[in-house]
């Protein structure tokens, strides 16, 4: 369906990055993989993306908290595939305190990961997608894009400027067949998340087991989503059957806003 399409994935060397480029891939993407990884399992990553679906597959090093890093990144895309046609803002960072104990270093890094990069990265993809009258950005935001959690004021702020930054760019690129979506998960079961169970099981003084039990109480389904359910929407909001779908958060969240 994405044939000869080329993608950039940010953070796509573990979790929903990954799986966000093992969805893309499958429908015939190149990709150009971004994220923290050493070299052998990276090197691993690209020639499995490569033998598994027969497309091209690169990496970049570009550091997601430096906006020349991120420009070099989408200039790399461009000279290797020839043009980024799909651009999904995935990497990601998260700490929790209350907001009179947030460090004031973990709040910059968490808005520069979270937000910025996503504004550096669809600024530099944007003037050779208008120039082809052509491009599907994909931010991947958060239920917590549109509502709130105790002790998370860095990743909700960011969050929620990320689902505001979508809904402007695309308003601002409609004419130019540019669509620009965010895709709004409830939990997604990643090493990230499995920290977090790690950690409240721990300062709890409680299992693993009812740590993520009390994780799902917001959700009706009391269930994870899955990495490779993501990638199937980015695949979706990348698809002609989405192409007139824009400015739009998207919600998959097992029910979580839905009370």
């Amino acid at each position: 369906m994405l044939k000869g399409k080329n993608a950039i994935v940010t953070g796509s060397t573990s979790g929903i990055g990954l799986a966000i480029a093992h969805s893309l891939a499958a429908e015939g993407c190149n990709i150009l993989l971004n994220g923290f990884a050493d070299k052998a399992a990276i090197d691993a990553l690209v020639k499995e993306l490569q033998q598994t679906y027969s497309v091209q597959v690169d990496y970049s090093p570009a550091d997601m908290s430096k906006a020349k890093d991120i420009a070099d990144m989408v200039g790399m895309c461009d000279r290797v595939f020839g043009s980024a046609d799909i651009l999904v803002n995935n990497a990601g960072i998260q700490f929790t305190a209350p907001v009179e104990q947030f460090p004031d270093d973990k709040w910059d890094a968490i808005i520069a990961i979270n937000l910025s990069a996503a504004f550096h990265a669809i600024k530099a993809a944007l003037p050779g997608m208008q120039k082809r009258n052509y491009g599907r950005i994909v931010n991947i935001a958060s239920v917590h894009g549109l509502v709130a959690s105790v002790n998370k004021a860095a990743y909700v702020a960011a969050k929620h400027g990320l689902v505001g930054l979508t809904k402007v760019v695309a308003i601002e690129n409609g004419e130019h067949d540019i669509t620009c979506n965010a895709i709004c998960p409830g939990w997604v079961h990643t090493p990230l998340v499995q920290k977090q169970i790690d950690d409240n099981a721990k300062a709890q003084g409680i299992s693993p087991e009812d740590a993520t039990r009390k994780m799902l109480e917001k959700q009706a389904m009391k269930r994870f989503n899955k990495p490779e359910q993501i990638g199937g929407l980015v695949v979706f909001l990348c698809s002609d059957t989405a192409a007139t779908m824009t400015g739009t958060p998207v919600i998959i969240d097992g029910g979580w806003t839905a009370e």
